[in-house]
């Protein structure tokens, strides 16, 4: 970034990183006059610092980074994942308040989707997970309006273009179609904005119900709706591979 020398972030992103707020917050405080770096006042959010190195206090206190901690939920359908919500619809961040935790949504659902959604508090696990080039496959279950034939199948195999942007699932497997509707399970690495609405819309085929059940290795199961329970070191370690966990 301008004006940063090697191996300095921005003092907000500094903030978010130690996994203690957002960057909106860490920007917030920061121009409060409440952060203090190297014993001096620092009020832009902009300012260079090197995170290993930096004594950073918060109204006075050090920080330090937080303990590595994430959280598999079940989210509901009519939830949202934002943290705030300028249509006031419920977030998911209000189902896990009692943790008392700087939590982040890894991999967004809408409104209208249920399903697994990984909540950490490890911006770096986040940015791994989350990362295209990383290929961490996401599995759903879908059911659309009207049948899906073999000819549309391949259709999505090959990939659409919608809006500049090719969307192709990595796999899909018809389970059960009919002239009423069809049941299928897709799997998806990128997960690009509304993926599969918007390739199923594209073949004329509506969206009924859709839920994610598998992020990598790390599978739903039969955790209960709304509830949400914590992953292991372990865990984490089998269902991603290469991934930067930290015990």
């Amino acid at each position: 970034m301008k004006g940063l020398k090697a191996g300095q972030v921005p003092l907000e992103r500094a903030l978010s990183k130690l996994g203690i707020a957002s960057r909106t917050e860490a920007r917030e405080w920061i121009l409060a006059g409440r952060v203090r770096v190297n014993g001096m006042l620092r009020k832009n959010p902009g300012f260079g610092v090197t995170p290993e190195k930096a004594i950073i206090e918060l109204d006075g206190k050090r920080i330090t980074r937080v303990q590595s901690r994430s959280f598999i939920l079940h989210k509901p359908r009519g939830v949202v994942t934002t943290r705030t919500d300028e249509k006031d619809r419920p977030t998911i961040f209000s189902l896990v308040a009692d943790l008392h935790l700087h939590l982040i949504a890894v991999g967004r659902l809408d409104w209208a989707t249920s399903g697994l959604l990984i909540l950490t508090n490890d911006t770096k696990l986040s940015d791994w997970l989350t990362n295209p080039s990383n290929q961490v496959q996401r599995t759903y279950l879908v059911s659309v309006r009207g049948e899906i034939t073999e000819e549309k199948l391949d259709h999505l195999r090959k990939g659409l273009v919608d809006a500049g942007e090719v969307l192709q699932a990595d796999q899909i497997i018809l389970r059960k179609s009919s002239g009423k509707e069809s049941h299928l399970t897709v799997y998806l690495s990128e997960g690009k904005n509304r993926e599969i609405r918007r390739m199923f819309d594209a073949l004329g085929h509506e969206v009924i119900k859709l839920k994610r059940v598998a992020y990598g290795g790390l599978e739903l199961g039969e955790l209960p709706l709304r509830e949400y329970r914590e992953l292991t070191t372990d865990e984490l370690l089998k269902a991603f591979p290469g991934a930067p966990i930290r015990a």
